[in-house]
């Protein structure tokens, strides 16, 4: 069985079976196993494991598996896994931990094939046969002068297909695509789209090699920036944590922030009605035609909010598009709005036995609403990102909230006007 499917197995047995089936693997293949468990999975094996089958996990841990691990573990499960790992592993996973949360540094692992330029490529593979058992990846290997400051970097196959003799400082890639330690682990995901690398190698300040990113790690990225994005945009606090092993109180506590702000905001939409009551209290048809409005104008706006938040998400659109992005919308929203209105138009000449005022009324609203909404919808998100917020937040919640409010001025202004009501 593949490790991840072991691991899968282990997370379904209760605690005391789970331990047992963990005991029985060999040990080449445990720390993998273990990498893949889920965090309170390993939290529970390393309560109930000894101090000698522990140190044996940590010795075979990939660096950035063990900081993953103890970023998400409470302080004295910390302590005893250190306590427990050797002297350079300790250092490497002290010094990884100091990285700010969600940075380059917090993701990228210390076991590289590293290279000198004045290597000849036969000295070059036997040093990659050497220590390349232990190391994250052997594809992509980089070439470091004086002080580790990063000058190259070389594959496997660019090795392979060179002669013994030739020299590594001949053959090196020299411009370099690299991230810093305190970049944003969206930004190294970017790189990696943008590019299609295996790995990208991490470097501090001054240009010295600390670590470098592989594409597993960046997968793991973009799976939480993307869920993120998606709590977000359905107007809840993001949680690291999987829905069925969250629990209701936390889940209560996410949700209510956004419901509380847009129920008093929604608040609004009722005001607006005690405004104009004098308006259908005349003509109580009016009302019916609420709730067609108020959700073709959220959906109007939802539908461009939800492409331009996506478009900037994966760097197509930007600040400086703000006025392409509304001029497209725009035109779009003077089309499906013409559409809309007219269908709207002929269905309540028909329904209303050709009273046309009021399907004018009506459609002309309509049409003003979903021009209006697409509008906003498309121009809310960036103004997020012009003002330091996440563009995810104006989604479609929020959204349909304003669009409501609007929407319900329009339509009523508009009947007060062609009707002579109010």
């Amino acid at each position: 069985m593949q490790e991840v499917d072991i691991a899968f197995f282990i997370e379904s047995l209760p605690s005391d079976q789970a331990l047992t089936i963990f005991r029985m693997l060999d040990k080449d293949i445990a720390a993998e196993v273990f990498a893949n468990l889920p965090t309170d999975r390993m939290q529970q094996l390393i309560t109930d494991i000894s101090d000698d089958e522990l140190r044996s996990i940590m010795s075979d841990l990939m660096v950035d598996d063990a900081v993953d691990m103890l970023e998400e573990m409470p302080s004295n499960v910390v302590k005893r896994v250190l306590k427990h790992t050797g002297v350079q592993d300790r250092q490497l996973i002290n010094q990884f931990l100091r990285y700010p949360e969600f940075s380059a540094g917090s993701i990228m692992t210390a076991e590289f094939i590293e290279l000198k330029r004045q290597m000849s490529v036969g000295e070059a593979i036997g040093h990659i046969r050497a220590v390349g058992e232990d190391k994250e990846t052997v594809y992509t290997c980089y070439v470091t002068g004086q002080d580790r400051t990063l000058e190259g970097v070389i594959t496997v196959k660019t090795l392979l297909l060179a002669s013994d003799e030739q020299k590594i400082s001949d053959l090196m890639e020299r411009d370099i695509i690299s991230v810093r330690t305190n970049d944003d682990q969206e930004f190294v995901a970017d790189i990696f789209s943008r590019y299609d690398l295996l790995a990208i190698p991490v470097v501090d300040q001054e240009n010295r090699l600390v670590g470098i990113i592989t594409v597993d790690d960046v997968l793991d990225v973009i799976e939480e920036e993307n869920t993120e994005d998606f709590e977000k945009m359905s107007a809840m606090t993001p949680s690291d944590k999987p829905y069925l092993k969250t629990g209701i109180f936390e889940l209560a506590k996410n949700r209510i922030g956004w419901l509380l702000v847009l129920m008093v905001s929604g608040m609004i939409t009722g005001e607006i009605l005690g405004y104009y009551e004098a308006a259908f209290a005349v003509l109580p048809i009016l009302v019916t035609f609420i709730p067609m409005l108020t959700d073709t104008g959220g959906n109007a706006g939802s539908q461009s909010s939800t492409l331009v938040i996506r478009g900037m998400a994966v760097n197509e659109i930007t600040t400086k598009n703000l006025l392409t992005v509304l001029w497209k919308e725009i035109r779009v929203s003077l089309i499906v709005g013409f559409i809309l209105s007219a269908v709207n138009f002929i269905r309540l000449m028909i329904s209303e036995d050709g009273d046309w005022m009021l399907a004018l009324t009506v459609s002309l609203a309509l049409y003003a609403t979903v021009v209006l909404a697409k509008t906003i919808g498309g121009a809310l998100p960036i103004i997020a990102k012009k003002c330091k917020l996440d563009p995810a937040l104006m989604a479609a919640p929020l959204i349909t909230t304003i669009v409501d409010a609007c929407s319900l001025i329009i339509y009523f202004s508009i009947a007060v006007s062609i009707l002579n009501i109010g």
